[in-house]
């Protein structure tokens, strides 16, 4: 365990004293730098509430990404656990994301006060089995129905190892959802996601505070692009799929260029990417070098084979790009759908292609967006939701 502290002098506070407001957050990863989508909406969070006066207690599990400073800027105390992985943290009571995120140590340093804690993701859930916690003010943001996220990864991937075991926790973890769906309040990232609580797991306290985000005002460039773009974590078993799936079924035999884009694809992708005359794949961008893939682009397509959570790279798209292309699991519940174009069948895909790749995005599309969007994506005005919420 490392501990981080730095004295960060005066600020300036709003509405809420900083004597009065101090908070614990619990984090599965480090949050910073806020470079794939799981990590977005901590780092912006702890940022707003930071610039709304909070005084925050960081908690966070590393395993992979190291201590970061930057958190120091944001936060009066930042303390880092060592995540426990492999065989020691299987369990047949708990979900294997949350056995290993246990740690002794940090349910001693949160008993110290009475501090209200946010517990960001189900990973970060293990305290709800300790006894001293009982009475305390706890409040849950779900990423994902985790459950129903594991059993669609499963269906993903190509790997029996990797189905048995995203089947295995999907089963642990949608036991687990019902247990702790009913201790404490859960701020959701959706509609659907709330819907999935209250329905499933008879959730009586759920309440819907959007994603926070890096941008704050549509910067989507108006005219026309050079080329068809899928983005995203390229490691991840949902996004090849989409990616084989748009290759092998609508830009099977369109001639127009499709670029993709994103971090760590496998070799297996890359063999299936050169196969394509009219296909490029960009491994490993910057943030810089995929904002500029991003504005460049004609049209984005993000079919998603998910439906819970909100996607990040459909977001980025809707703020920083032009034409968006997705199907109806993508925007399940996320009020995305106006500023979307949408289709199911790889006919509808290529159909839709061809006649918004011609098609300029123009001043009417980029003032549609900003109406219906910035509403919504609003960092502060989500940060003092939650503010109310927790006080």
């Amino acid at each position: 365990m490392i501990f981080l502290n730095k004295w960060k002098g005066r600020r300036l506070v709003n509405k809420y004293s900083v004597e009065e407001k101090n908070l614990h957050i619990v984090c599965h990863d480090v949050p910073y730098p806020p470079d794939y989508g799981g990590v977005f909406d901590l780092f912006y969070k702890i940022k707003t509430l930071y610039e709304e006066g909070i005084r925050i207690q960081l908690h966070c599990f590393e395993y992979g990404r190291g201590a970061q400073p930057e958190l120091n800027a944001y936060c009066e105390k930042v303390y880092y656990y060592p995540r426990r992985t492999g065989h020691k943290s299987l369990s047949h009571q708990l979900p294997y994301i949350v056995c290993s995120r246990s740690n002794p140590e940090l349910l001693e340093r949160m008993l110290e006060d009475e501090f209200p804690i946010l517990l960001e993701g189900v990973h970060c859930t293990y305290l709800m089995n300790d006894a001293r916690f009982a009475g305390r003010k706890v409040f849950l943001r779900l990423h994902n129905v985790e459950s129903v996220y594991y059993k669609q990864l499963a269906r993903c991937t190509r790997s029996w190892i990797k189905k048995l075991y995203y089947l295995h926790e999907s089963a642990a973890l949608k036991k687990y959802e019902q247990q702790i769906a009913s201790r404490w309040p859960l701020l959701a990232v959706s509609d659907s996601d709330a819907a999935a609580a209250r329905s499933s797991y008879n959730a009586k306290d759920v309440s819907v505070i959007p994603v926070f985000l890096p941008y704050q005002s549509i910067e989507s460039p108006e005219g026309t692009g050079c080329y068809c773009l899928y983005h995203g974590n390229l490691s991840v078993d949902e996004n090849e799929k989409a990616v084989r799936w748009l290759l092998e079924n609508v830009f099977n035999d369109l001639s127009l260029p499709f670029v993709i884009a994103g971090k760590k694809p496998s070799s297996r992708l890359r063999r299936l990417v050169a196969r394509y005359r009219h296909a490029c794949m960009i491994s490993d961008p910057s943030g810089p070098e995929l904002q500029d893939i991003i504005a460049k682009a004609q049209l984005h397509v993000i079919p998603s084979f998910n439906c819970t959570g909100i996607k990040l790279k459909l977001l980025n798209a809707l703020f920083n790009g032009r034409h968006c292309l997705v199907n109806a699991e993508a925007v399940e519940g996320t009020g995305l759908k106006e500023v979307c174009h949408v289709a199911q069948e790889a006919e509808q895909f290529k159909k839709l292609i061809g006649s918004l790749y011609e098609k300029p995005f123009t001043i009417q599309d980029l003032e549609f967006r900003r109406e219906k969007l910035l509403h919504q994506y609003n960092n502060r005005k989500s940060a003092m939701q939650l503010i109310a919420q927790i006080w």
